[in-house]
């Protein structure tokens, strides 16, 4: 962007000591878009004092995730929500700088990989067997619990290059390669956890089932790919002393599960430090209320 003589003006009072001017001064440069983003990294580069730095940076931040929250409310109000995309859009947030081609041009070799071994004639638990033996055994993705000391643990990408995710993430790249090979897979809302249920082909979510669950063949643990059956689920419901109601076995919606990923990598962020981007993390939560 070219540096008129406002913008020189707006730059020159970045480290005025009074808080409220500079929230003034920082408010007004991010009204200019992130199209300022390259000019104040100039000025970063040119700005040897510390705390200066820590408020340029600071400014971009808030820069991308303005940017960030108009791309997730397009996103909601789109007729379709992609869960990729979704997916990729929560990635920059930490990293807004991601190139999402490659991230793409990953998954479209698993997909092809797993899409090269199943055929008609397989039964919904062999095309489950064929997903996880390529996922987790070929591809050696690893699974963890989910904790919130390791943010790269939320973020697809990332679980991409380090072929370690935890149940959340590993079982939205599971849920997306079934999306890509129309296979009938879905989250559904276990408390605690994150289950994978194959449900059958003519299961329509608009029609209101009075037990869903019988319209779900078996179960898949995101963690490590292996299926499970009902009385599994109906054990863990027992030890949780918790009535199986419909509602635990109704599909969750895109919107809904990119609203979980991102609530839950908020808690990576409690600490004081990084109070503010718990905040923004909430806030972009409540886009997709």
């Amino acid at each position: 962007m070219q540096e008129t003589r406002e913008i020189s003006a707006l730059f020159n009072l970045i480290d005025d000591p009074d808080e409220e001017v500079f929230s003034t001064i920082s408010n007004r440069i991010i009204d200019y878009g992130k199209g300022i983003i390259p000019n104040l990294e100039h000025l970063w580069e040119n700005s040897p004092a510390e705390d200066i730095q820590e408020r340029i940076e600071m400014i971009i931040h808030k820069l991308h995730f303005s940017d960030l929250a108009n791309d997730l409310t397009e996103w909601k109000n789109s007729a379709y929500h992609d869960l990729l995309f979704g997916a990729l859009l929560v990635c920059k947030f930490q990293y807004p700088e991601l190139q999402t081609t490659p991230v793409i041009q990953e998954i479209e070799k698993i997909r092809r990989n797993v899409w090269l071994e199943l055929n008609s004639y397989l039964t919904p638990l062999e095309q489950a067997n064929v997903i996880s033996s390529i996922v987790y055994n070929y591809y050696n993705l690893k699974g963890c619990e989910i904790g919130y000391k390791n943010p790269d643990d939320f973020f697809l990408h990332k679980v991409l290059q380090s072929k370690k995710g935890n149940t959340l993430s590993n079982g939205i790249l599971y849920l997306i390669l079934g999306d890509l090979l129309d296979i009938p897979v879905r989250v559904i809302d276990v408390p605690r956890q994150f289950v994978l249920a194959f449900f059958h082909d003519d299961y329509e979510e608009k029609c209101n089932f009075t037990h869903p669950q019988d319209k779900i063949h078996f179960y898949v643990d995101a963690t490590s790919g292996q299926p499970f059956s009902h009385q599994d689920i109906e054990s863990y419901f027992k030890r949780l002393s918790i009535y199986p109601e419909e509602k635990f076995f109704k599909p969750l919606n895109h919107a809904r599960i990119i609203q979980l990923l991102i609530e839950e990598l908020a808690k990576c962020f409690e600490t004081p430090a990084d109070m503010y981007k718990y905040k923004e993390l909430m806030q972009l939560a409540s886009i997709l209320d």
